[in-house]
């Protein structure tokens, strides 16, 4: 996995917040909307996104540009992509989308020993308090997920 992927990945998420995101999309997003919702689906098997608290013109941000364009890229693994997403939330201790994409990460295969990893990992580079809460936020999470075969032999 590149680091100029990774970066890559992490600028277009950074691009939500900017301003010029204010303006109205262009109506040709059918097909990014199709291709959204079906990563969406992937990522968060169940989710019905009208559910989210969002307001109308993010959620389409999100489905359309977030998961119709930015996962859809091919030069890294969807797997590599969600780790890159969990070592920047875990790098901004953004705790609320951790519980969220380390979620992500399970659903795609991803076992709990390499986002321990990349915690750990992390801890060096953005402090030791940001890993403490990512490790609690990531016990945390699991709970609510069906178990890996590593929970399973630990009961």
């Amino acid at each position: 996995m590149s680091i100029k992927y990774i970066a890559i990945h992490i600028m277009s998420c950074a691009i939500l917040s900017f301003s010029a995101f204010s303006e109205e999309l262009p109506v040709e997003t059918s097909d990014r909307h199709q291709k959204g919702m079906a990563m969406a689906g992937k990522l968060f098997p169940g989710l019905d996104p009208d559910a989210l608290a969002l307001p109308k013109k993010f959620q389409k941000y999100t489905i359309e540009h977030l998961f119709g364009d930015v996962w859809q890229g091919t030069e890294i693994s969807l797997q590599e992509r969600s780790l890159a997403t969990c070592a920047a939330l875990i790098a901004m201790n953004r705790t609320s989308e951790q519980k969220i994409h380390f979620a992500v990460a399970r659903n795609i295969g991803i076992p709990r020993e390499k986002l321990e990893e990349i915690i750990a990992h992390v801890a060096h580079y953005a402090g030791w308090p940001v890993a403490m809460s990512s490790f609690h936020t990531l016990n945390t999470c699991l709970l609510y997920t069906s178990p890996s075969p590593r929970d399973l032999s630990t009961s």
